[in-house]
């Protein structure tokens, strides 16, 4: 049987974005670039004539900006929209408010002429639309390109034998989380009523960098802990939430009875940079018994076989269930491996992660 194509529309007020989204996105099969548009008022009226499965958007454009057409089509007829912006500090703040308005992923736009970023691109852009396409959107109120080799995280951190794992010298508690679309929405849920002493926290959302500085502040203002982007060599303390840097991985590592993080470069695993399989490994290796880890929602399988290895070093593992997430994709795959003790709807992973460390 012949797969049905996503049907997307790009809308940006660059004719040479629009003309490489369009080349990235029609590299895969299973897309098809509908219509372009170089504002949103374009838009509504190609929209009338065909409706997109999903749509492209971007920021800042003429006679109606991005945010204003992402919050009036998540009011009147939600379509999941995946906001382009430029790879700056100043316009990460923006995404803050894409993400509360509803938009799915958050991407950034290739950079034209830079020689082998259009190849880390073209994944990152195709596999947002497909996992967009599969996302559940609700009403708010109106307030052909090369692709990479999939690699696991071997290539960042090598497994250890299990008699290795998990040195036994402290009895500290961590939480380790990892998420991809949705992941934004329920991560803010989550943190929002985590209490200011809780044990340290490690997660990976997959979000591009620059990005990541904005969110982590954003969830910094609505969560009793304290909660920040994490740079190499920070100890992880009890009340303190660490937020893996957009296009970096980070692992979980042990001095002693101390915990930090490391943040490397490196390849894409699972298709991802940072990626919660290299984050839930460390953890694995360094925590074991102390860790405490759940997989929330998003595309793919990055991180099920590294909650796995949590559970086979005595870790507790959890994953997300399927009717609180926004895409049942990664949480059905750990589950799917033996690696989740359990599923668990969004509103009970808190007290969960609490008791499961208490």
């Amino acid at each position: 049987m012949k797969t049905k194509q996503i049907k997307v529309m790009i809308v940006d007020d660059s004719a040479l974005v629009r003309k490489v989204m369009a080349e990235v996105l029609s590299s895969d099969k299973g897309i098809k670039v509908i219509a372009q548009a170089n504002d949103p008022i374009f838009a509504m009226k190609k929209m009338a004539l065909e409706m997109p499965d999903v749509i492209t958007l971007d920021v800042e454009m003429p006679r109606m900006d991005g945010i204003t057409f992402l919050k009036k089509i998540m009011s009147e007829n939600p379509i999941p929209v995946v906001m382009c912006s430029s790879l700056t500090s100043d316009k990460a703040g923006t995404t803050i408010e894409a993400i509360k308005a509803g938009a799915v992923e958050i991407i950034t736009k290739p950079k034209i002429g830079v020689k082998g970023f259009i190849k880390d691109s073209a994944i990152q852009i195709i596999d947002a639309v497909k996992a967009a396409a599969q996302a559940k959107v609700t009403k708010k109120s109106s307030n052909k390109l090369e692709v990479k080799e999939k690699h696991n995280a071997d290539i960042i951190l090598a497994k250890a034998p299990r008699s290795k794992f998990a040195m036994s010298e402290t009895t500290q508690k961590i939480i380790a989380i990892g998420a991809s679309t949705g992941g934004t929405q329920a991560l803010r849920k989550v943190l929002s009523v985590m209490p200011s002493m809780s044990p340290g926290i490690v997660i990976v959302q997959h979000m591009p960098e620059k990005f990541t500085t904005a969110f982590a502040q954003h969830l910094n203002e609505i969560s009793p802990m304290e909660v920040r982007e994490a740079k190499h060599g920070d100890k992880l303390l009890p009340g303190l939430a660490l937020l893996a840097p957009g296009g970096k991985h980070m692992i979980l590592k042990r001095s002693g009875a101390v915990y930090h993080v490391d943040v490397l470069d490196g390849p894409l695993v699972s298709r991802h940079r940072p990626s919660v399989d290299v984050m839930f490994r460390s953890v694995a290796r360094y925590a074991g018994s102390n860790a405490v880890a759940c997989l929330m929602t998003g595309m793919g399988d990055d991180g099920a076989d590294g909650l796995k290895e949590i559970l086979d070093c005595g870790g507790s593992t959890y994953a997300q269930d399927e009717e609180s997430c926004v895409v049942f994709g990664m949480p059905k795959e750990a589950w799917k491996r033996g690696a989740a003790q359990e599923l668990i709807s969004l509103k009970d992973i808190p007290q969960k992660l609490l008791n499961a460390t208490a």
